[in-house]
């Protein structure tokens, strides 16, 4: 499993201090699995895989189950994910609107667009 976890913290570019910060698993934790002296249990290892977008069969053995299984509904939404997972203001963004109310997010929606206007000159 760990092998699996390096590659993907190589894939996306993270350190494990990242990774421990983002799901709340001590340093500690990984260095442990690292070693051998501890073996991941159930619910870490879900932390990591929908960390990483993957599934934890692909965690434990680099590859997915037969079937297709797949993480996303569609490649659409992937690619939203993938932008929110890489972008930080965009994940303060989603962290936010996902308590708001409909009528708020439209709001800040319909500020973004002034701002965005404003800074190309195209001010009303």
């Amino acid at each position: 499993m760990y092998e699996i976890y390096e590659l993907l913290l190589q894939k996306y570019g993270v350190s494990t201090y990242k990774v421990s910060k983002e799901t709340g698993i001590a340093q500690s934790v990984f260095s442990s699995w690292k070693t051998g002296i501890s073996k991941p249990k159930q619910d870490k290892l879900k932390k990591i895989a929908d960390y990483f977008h993957v599934s934890v069969d692909y965690l434990m053995t680099g590859t997915e189950k037969d079937g297709g299984e797949t993480y996303y509904l569609n490649d659409e939404t992937k690619e939203i994910a993938q932008k929110v997972f890489e972008n930080k203001e965009l994940r303060m963004l989603m962290d936010a609107a996902q308590d708001a109310d409909p009528e708020d997010i439209e709001a800040v929606h319909n500020m973004l667009l002034a701002l965005k206007r404003k800074e190309r000159g195209n001010v009303d």
